[in-house]
């Protein structure tokens, strides 16, 4: 199968590679000083139940045969007060969590595209 016919789940690497991305990226956000303030009041059982949640998220999005059961991105982060600068701070470490976990470019900028199609859903 050729790269072009491939989905992106397939392009990066699976449900165990998904979840590496996600294993990385929300100790980097919860620990971030700007915004560490959205898990400040989460028990261990809700960041666990939320990185599942991603998990399965990106792993639908990207074409792979999972199903999301959580909510709509839009209910989810309202209320929630995230910022453009909130936003930015985000981008940089999935950027620099793609860039750890060695996502070739050309998958890195599908990741980053689809993202960028969620801002309007997540930032107020």
């Amino acid at each position: 199968m050729s790269d072009k016919t491939k989905t992106l789940y397939e392009r990066l690497g699976g449900y165990d590679a998904i979840a590496a991305v996600a294993n990385d990226l929300l100790p980097r956000l919860r620990a971030d000083p700007q915004l560490g303030r959205f898990w400040a009041h989460r028990g261990e059982d809700g960041v666990q139940r939320e990185k599942q949640l991603l998990i399965d998220f990106l792993s639908a999005s990207a074409g792979g045969p999972v199903y999301y059961r959580g909510r709509e991105m839009a209910l989810v982060h309202r209320g929630m007060r995230i910022s453009e600068s909130d936003w930015n701070v985000f981008l940089g470490h999935a950027a620099a969590t793609l860039a750890k976990c060695r996502v070739p470019e050309a998958e890195q900028r599908d990741v980053v595209a689809f993202v960028q199609t969620l801002k309007k859903d997540i930032v107020e």
